[in-house]
């Protein structure tokens, strides 16, 4: 009797890319949301979802999906000096201190994971300051033969996951409304990612002003869950 072999290495590493389990510390980390749920901006689950596929759309789908399509290219490419330049060029886009230090901190967590789980080519990156989450997220898809699209649709889902986890903690909300916020973020992501990997170099940057100033006004708030 013939049986169907279940053999998708590439959807398993992007689960494992994406899962938040992957401990680099994301988790810690609000990008803006807590100080837009003290101000009175985030209030409810719909004003949380609004958040969330505002900053999706305007955010990563702008800036962090084109440069890791250019990460992940050259990466392919062997082109250090790619992986160098778009590193720097993701860091220095960055719109508030907070939003740095995160990006620093994740990037370097996740060459140590990878240099840990036998990826070489990652072990140079623990000490480079501008290596972001994506350079290494870009290394990772590249090494484990995921093809671009699921990568940059797995990026963006575990962003959506992480900001809707946050929201719950923050509002605070319930297990089923974080349940809601994602199916509606799911039927966004596609075209988020499509979007953000159709763009052209001049077309990528970010434009989330409040996103930019929540995350300035997180770095001194008094009380907060949340890393600053």
């Amino acid at each position: 009797m013939a049986t169907d072999r279940l053999d998708h290495p590439g959807l398993l590493r992007l689960l494992q890319l994406a899962s938040p389990m992957l401990p680099v510390g994301a988790y810690a980390y609000s990008q803006g949301l807590e100080w837009a749920v003290e101000s009175g901006w985030v209030r409810d689950e719909a004003s949380a979802a609004g958040w969330i596929g505002g900053v999706l759309g305007q955010g990563p789908a702008r800036l962090e999906v084109p440069v890791l399509a250019r990460l992940y290219r050259a990466w392919v490419n062997d082109d250090l000096a790619q992986v160098h330049y778009w590193s720097r060029t993701l860091d220095a886009a960055r719109e508030s201190g907070e939003l740095q230090a995160e990006a620093h901190q994740l990037g370097e967590s996740l060459a140590v994971l990878l240099t840990q789980l036998g990826i070489e080519a990652a072990r140079d990156w623990k000490e480079v300051e501008y290596a972001g989450f994506p350079t290494l997220f870009a290394l990772a898809a590249v090494h484990y033969r995921v093809p671009l699209p699921e990568a940059a649709l797995g990026f963006l889902w575990a962003w959506c996951e992480n900001q809707v986890a946050a929201a719950m903690k923050l509002v605070p909300l319930g297990q089923a409304a974080g349940q809601r916020m994602l199916s509606t973020l799911i039927g966004e992501l596609p075209a988020a990612a499509e979007h953000g990997l159709a763009l052209t170099d001049d077309e990528i940057g970010v434009l989330a002003p409040r996103l930019a100033i929540g995350s300035a006004r997180h770095e001194t708030q008094y009380t907060r869950l949340f890393r600053s």
